[in-house]
């Protein structure tokens, strides 16, 4: 990335700023906005989410917020309440009183001297969450919102639920939320309230994991902020991006299509980031993007903002499987609409052990898989943040337990784009069964690269709102939607699709193990063909090189630890993945502080005991300032009864060496045909 330092205008910085909201709770900005603001006000965008503008999220931060502030703007970056400065508790997530917050934040903001009256919103994932969800409310001053992975669909599209099939992550997202709201403000900011903040923080805080494991179906918990159940309720202009490694790639093409206002979608071959820091590579150079949509939307200024296709993605080239890539190869395609006419369903029926050719008949023939505890654990994660290396190995373990079909060997290129869908005529032999998905691509020596998956909970085969129990042996047609991609697949390569009934530990498995029949002659793969000779619809201006601002000095003073290993132990047939995200300890050098973060997460089964599976994580936060030190901890661990989940947590906050508050959990939560 480029670094910029020579900028249109001149900015001034303000660390802490305190802003009022309705309820009386305070909350903390910072602000970065031109110096002749002072006289001649400028629009402003806000930036609204729990990571702690001081320090955890302060290098970033520093990469574009100054850097769109010296184009004109005023960057307000808000900690939400009970988070870094902010008063109050964070108690979960997209709340009401959230949402109630940041209108107040954008009232506050509008009637600055400095602000034109005119705001926008923008962030990736919680920050993209809240400008979504706060467009929906439609608040008097919001022009405009610029988002990058998100989702509209809160329960069937995020880290929580994936077909109805509980995801490892809303695990481990519940340890992160765990520890981000527990951690104490920075003394030297708050003063001596600071001991009572945080005390307020650690005795108030909620058990997260419990709350999404009580809610194991579509209901209004999470039918609340999911802007899925009334696109027209988004009234703004909206810029939205994400990654195919990321888990977040399906929203973007969704709203394309839904939406009724200006919009433009980007996807690139991103992880959980951030387009011009994005990897796996190719990045580029997003925030020019941004600031030209914001010249055209809060400005008025007619430039570029609208011209090309409305959807820009990469279409990714083969590559040999790997938990992480440097670049992905690639060229970027455009579409001038959402759905594309140029995409064309390409069906696929499933024959016996292969994929036929569209339009040949195959015989009704039923074939049969019950899928080990082991297939899964080359997976990688929901969302790839490509630290430590998170993607998913060769698939070619994971097929030895799954169902495989192939297409004969390519004769010609095939691309894709979009959703591939499988539909199966299925029956099985419990009544909590599910099927995970997955497209491959093989090359001539047999190596399978995977290129998107779904997931099915056969309880949620007719919705996610009122799931019902298979009948065993009972026939059933069932649709899997896949995550969309955009992928090529060479001349001499196939394509694979491979079925199985458990797919630990990206997905929680079923009570008990599952013998799945798949009907051949009512069963079909559908691939969004995007054929070659179609045109790629691109504008004349290219994306230009990464840039941002130069982020602020942080000083690395013990290495940090990345680690991804999957062991078995054949004696007592013990299996584990284990991760471990050690950031070390960095000194933020403008704050004299000190952090220290090491986060473990363990996934752990016994042979194919389908109760046996537990989810572990572990975060330990320190930060210390010359005498001061203050300290986290957190732990979480989800385990499985054949009707129950069992959740064991604690909390420990430590003021120096002395701890001043302790607290464990023990809940037992029914499973829901989960």
């Amino acid at each position: 990335m480029r670094a910029v330092t020579s900028l249109p205008y001149e900015i001034t910085e303000t660390d802490h700023v305190r802003i009022p909201v309705s309820d009386g709770t305070v909350l903390s900005a910072r602000i970065w906005r031109p110096v002749a603001s002072d006289t001649e006000p400028v629009p402003a965008i806000l930036e609204y989410i729990p990571y702690r503008k001081r320090d955890l999220a302060a290098p970033r931060d520093s990469i574009h917020h100054p850097y769109l502030a010296g184009h004109g703007y005023a960057c307000v970056r808000v900690d939400i309440r009970g988070t870094g400065e902010s008063e109050g508790v964070l108690a979960d997530e997209y709340l009401e009183r959230e949402q109630l917050d940041a209108e107040d934040v954008l009232e506050w903001i509008a009637a600055r001297p400095w602000c034109t009256g005119d705001t926008g919103m923008m962030g990736i994932s919680w920050g993209a969450f809240a400008a979504l969800q706060v467009a929906a409310r439609k608040p008097p001053s919001l022009r405009a919102i610029v988002i990058s992975s998100f989702t509209d669909d809160r329960f069937a599209d995020d880290m929580h639920y994936m077909g109805g099939c509980l995801l490892s992550d809303n695990v481990a997202e519940s340890g992160t939320m765990f520890a981000y709201a527990t951690l104490p403000p920075d003394p030297a900011v708050a003063g001596e309230r600071w001991r009572g903040m945080w005390r307020e923080r650690l005795e108030n805080c909620s058990l997260w994991i419990g709350n999404w494991l009580a809610h194991q179906r579509r209901d209004d918990y999470w039918r609340h902020a999911s802007v899925c159940g009334n696109y027209s309720d988004v009234q703004v202009p909206v810029l939205a991006s994400s990654g195919w490694a990321d888990g977040y790639s399906n929203a973007v093409i969704r709203l394309l299509a839904h939406l009724d206002v200006p919009r433009r979608g980007l996807i690139g071959p991103w992880s959980h980031k951030y387009p011009h820091l994005g990897e796996p590579g190719p990045a580029i150079g997003y925030l020019q993007e941004v600031v030209t949509w914001w010249d055209h939307w809060l400005r008025g200024e007619e430039n570029q903002a609208m011209d090309g296709p409305m959807l820009r993605t990469w279409m990714q080239e083969s590559v040999p499987p790997s938990t992480s890539y440097e670049d992905r190869p690639g060229r970027w395609v455009g579409e001038s609409t959402w759905p594309s006419p140029h995409v064309r369903p390409t069906e696929l029926p499933l024959a016996p052990h292969r994929l036929a050719r569209p339009g040949e008949t195959v015989e009704d023939e039923a074939l049969t898989v019950s899928s080990p505890l082991s297939v899964g654990q080359f997976s990688g994660k929901w969302a790839s943040y490509s630290a430590p290396p998170d993607l998913p190995y060769d698939q070619r373990e994971e097929d030895g337990g799954s169902l495989v079909f192939d297409t004969d060997v390519l004769t010609e290129r095939c691309e894709i784009l979009g959703s591939p869908k499988v539909r199966l005529e299925v029956a099985a032999d419990q009544p909590v069964a599910m099927v995970a998905a997955r497209l491959s691509d093989v090359a001539p020596d047999g190596r399978a690269t995977r290129v998107t998956y779904g997931l099915l909970n056969l309880t949620h085969r007719d919705g996610h709102d009122e799931p019902a129990p298979m009948e065993p042996g009972e026939r059933c047609a069932v649709e899997i939607e896949l995550n969309a991609v955009a992928q090529a697949f060479p001349a001499g390569h196939r394509i694979r699709l491979s079925l199985s009934t458990s797919y630990w530990p990206l997905a929680w498995p079923p009570p008990k193990p599952v013998q799945l029949s798949v009907h051949t002659g009512q069963s079909a793969l559908e691939l969004p063909v995007r054929p070659v000779a179609e045109p790629d619809e691109l504008p004349a201006r290219p994306f230009g090189e990464p840039e941002g601002t130069p982020p602020i000095p942080v000083t690395a003073l013990t290495p940090g630890e990345q680690r991804w290993t999957v062991s078995r132990d054949l004696v007592d047939y013990h299996s584990a993945l284990d991760i471990v995200k050690n950031a070390g300890t960095v000194r933020f050098d403008d704050l004299d502080l000190e952090v220290t973060r090491d986060v473990r997460e363990r996934y752990s089964w016994e042979a194919d005991d389908f109760c046996s599976p537990v989810a572990e994580t572990e975060w330990v936060v320190t930060f210390a300032r010359g005498e001061w030190q203050a300290r986290s901890e957190t732990r979480t661990r989800v385990s499985c009864t054949e009707t129950e989940f069992v959740i064991d947590a604690r909390l420990d906050g430590y003021d120096g060496a002395r701890r001043i508050v302790s607290r464990n959990w023990h809940r037992r939560i029914p499973r829901d045909l989960v």
